[in-house]
């Protein structure tokens, strides 16, 4: 009897998994199918010039994005900031130019934090000894594993100003969150079923190894050192450089480009740039 209620629930929590899932796609594509709002179009147009480089289709897969990610993902303002569409259209945007080619949205974010300018954090900091002592440090993003990405508006308004510089605080943020996805950010993000974990991981030791020996002649190249902090830093500055610095990530580091542009599904370096 107990064994045959066991089933039973087993397959009723399947089922209701399966039709919130089927529930989700539904109601993410009724949110993608509305009109794009004209101040929205607005917004881009002056905030994110970046966007104005994709192609038509994508551009208008882009909007659909936008609309279904402000649609289930609170932007809360911190210290006294009032959240606007601005903010929040400038944010989105920068942050689903990762989803084109592996996913429908970030599964596990549940907000984004907004502050006006760059925020103080605390943290214990390892030092000779093995003692531990409090570090504050002034920061302009972070993405936590728990689902929550910090952002400045400051630092995002920049980033998104300057679409060649190779620095894009959103980009950075949601490429450790996509990292996070199944446990703590490591460089090595789950991949869409068309790549393989060999390929990526071969790919990205030899960039890696590559840009070690380019710090130790003492030269930065287009990564740069914060990339060589670690694996995860490594993952999320090559996609600042992707997305904003194309050419030169291609010239330096074609398979790294290559194994990028699978695994987010667009190839920047074909976009129109100005």
């Amino acid at each position: 009897m107990a064994m045959g209620w066991l089933a039973a629930a087993a397959t009723l929590l399947v089922l209701w998994w399966a039709l919130q899932g089927r529930f989700e796609q539904w109601r993410r594509a009724r949110w993608r199918a509305q009109p794009f709002p004209a101040p929205w179009r607005r917004i881009l147009r002056r905030r994110v010039p970046l966007i104005n480089r994709l192609p038509p289709p994508l551009q208008q897969r882009l909007k659909g994005q936008v609309q279904a990610f402000l649609a289930e993902v609170p932007i809360i303002g911190c210290r006294g900031l009032v959240v606007t569409d601005e903010m929040r259209v400038t944010i989105a945007a920068q942050a689903c130019l990762l989803l084109f080619g592996r996913t429908e949205r970030f599964h596990n974010l549940s907000q984004v934090l907004l502050y006006p300018g760059h925020f103080v954090v605390e943290r214990a900091a390892p030092r000779p000894g093995g003692v531990l002592q409090d570090e504050r440090r002034q920061l302009a993003g972070e993405s936590w594993q728990q689902g929550q990405v910090i952002l400045s508006w400051e630092a995002v308004r920049n980033g998104a100003a300057w679409p060649d510089d190779g620095e894009n605080v959103v980009l950075h943020e949601f490429a450790h969150q996509l990292d996070q996805a199944t446990g703590p950010a490591n460089g090595a993000p789950a991949l869409p079923g068309r790549m393989h974990a060999a390929q990526w991981t071969a790919v990205f030791r030899a960039a890696w190894a590559q840009l070690h020996a380019s710090l130790a002649r003492g030269e930065t190249g287009c990564l740069g050192d914060y990339a060589a902090q670690s694996e995860a830093e490594f993952f999320a500055v090559a996609t600042e450089r992707f997305f904003e610095q194309p050419q030169a990530l291609q010239a330096e580091y074609p398979a790294l480009y290559a194994v990028l542009a699978g695994y987010y599904g667009v190839e920047p370096l074909h976009w129109q740039h100005d």
